[in-house]
């Protein structure tokens, strides 16, 4: 299985701000001080566990460290 984001794609992203995320959402976030480009695979209130596409699971993130949310996938 292969990401949804591959290494060397651009990729565009919007601030996260007030923005609804949802599971499934690609989302540039902070994770245990690490800077990850993934998915959102669960939320709980406010937070939201961040993984990739191959069933990693990084981590919980507060809101505040969602930064952006990504919009578009270069091909």
């Amino acid at each position: 299985m292969s990401g949804k984001v591959e290494n060397g794609q651009l990729v565009t992203l919007e601030p996260a701000g007030e923005k609804s995320i949802h599971v499934g959402d690609v989302v540039l976030c902070k994770v245990n001080g690490v800077h990850y480009l993934h998915l959102v695979k669960a939320l709980s209130g406010e937070r939201y566990q961040i993984g990739n596409n191959r069933g990693r699971v990084n981590g919980w993130a507060p809101r505040k460290n969602i930064l952006g949310i990504v919009t578009q996938i270069s091909a």
